[in-house]
């Protein structure tokens, strides 16, 4: 009997049976059952294919650039990325004959780190690169890429540089040597991407005196947006005005890896400048680099629309963010009515 009630002690894995110890005292036993760990992500990709999205990256740039094959660039390049090498295109073929002829370039792959997160079914596929130039590798650019949902095919979405290497944050890597992801709005972090991307914004629009300055700490990248707004909302003097304006985000998408304090978050914002004439028959003459959009006619109202990619490392503790790199392109300008709101 007690072989037998030790037996279907086992086998009744939910319930309670009772048995006798063999003294003929009763036994009561509840068993449990060990929970199953759940199966760990695989990488969004194998160290290998990184390298060989990066490659291809590099050879389809060169030669769309080169040719200014905007559909041939549009293959490898996404989002925030592809809109900034768009702008430049179109300023590149404003400008004057005799321009510099474009040089095929590459990145160094001896010289870069990947950082390819663990992704769940379903989730976009992504890594970043940090890569490094210079003869003290002193130069470091962050790269992240994404898989483009139809083609399959991988696509830079993001480039940034960093203003000092050694502010990167470290990046937590599990035993072989892959990233975690982190939801870049949640709210564990001390500043979630909505909120940091309103304060670089902040930067722009007020020099920071709204959120900019309270959230971010003063690294040189947040010092440098500051002095853009200072120095562009007086470089007309009392002939003019020139103030930076908030805008609808137009790529959304932000990713971030999990490191030892916090997250690491790449993120893109959109901001507008709002440029007048104040005095009565003054107009404004559109730079070399405004042509392309403007044409030569001079006009008393122009708007500009920034595409910018960021890089910060933010706390999962309270504190400030740092904004470590960013960079913006004019991605569109236009001569509306001297009437608009400004």
């Amino acid at each position: 009997m007690t072989l037998i009630t030790a037996v279907l002690c086992t086998a009744l894995a939910t319930t309670a049976c009772t048995g006798d110890n063999g003294n003929g005292v009763p036994v009561t036993g509840t068993t449990t059952t060990r929970a199953t760990a759940a199966p760990t992500p695989p990488p969004a990709l194998t160290r290998s294919q990184a390298r060989d999205a990066i490659t291809n990256y590099s050879k389809i740039n060169n030669v769309a650039r080169a040719s200014h094959d905007r559909a041939l660039l549009d293959t490898v390049e996404g989002g925030p990325r592809y809109a900034m090498s768009l702008a430049d295109l179109k300023q590149d073929q404003a400008l004057p004959k005799g321009r510099e002829p474009y040089r095929p370039w590459a990145y160094n792959l001896a010289a870069t780190d990947l950082y390819i997160p663990r992704l769940g079914p379903g989730e976009q596929r992504w890594f970043a690169a940090v890569t490094r130039a210079g003869s003290k590798k002193q130069y470091a650019r962050v790269l992240i890429l994404a898989e483009e949902a139809r083609s399959k095919g991988w696509e830079m979405v993001a480039t940034i540089d960093l203003d000092d290497p050694q502010d990167l944050p470290e990046i937590v890597l599990d035993e072989d040597g892959y990233a975690t992801a982190v939801d870049a709005a949640s709210k564990t972090l001390a500043t979630p991407v909505g909120v940091l991307r309103s304060a670089v914004v902040d930067n722009f629009v007020t020099g920071g005196q709204s959120t900019g300055r309270k959230l971010l700490a003063a690294t040189a990248p947040a010092r440098r947006q500051i002095k853009v707004h200072d120095e562009t909302s007086r470089k007309f003097g009392p002939k003019g005005t020139s103030r930076f304006a908030t805008t609808p985000t137009e790529f959304t998408d932000a990713y971030a890896l999990k490191t030892t304090s916090g997250a690491f978050v790449v993120f893109s914002h959109t901001h507008t400048q709002h440029d007048a004439a104040t005095a009565p028959g003054l107009q404004i003459v559109p730079e070399k680099e405004d042509r392309a959009w403007l044409g030569t006619r001079p006009s008393p109202v122009f708007v500009y629309r920034f595409t910018c990619s960021d890089a910060a490392a933010v706390p999962d503790a309270p504190g400030r963010s740092r904004l470590l790199g960013y960079g913006c392109r004019r991605t569109d300008a236009q001569a509306p009515a001297p009437s608009i709101s400004l």
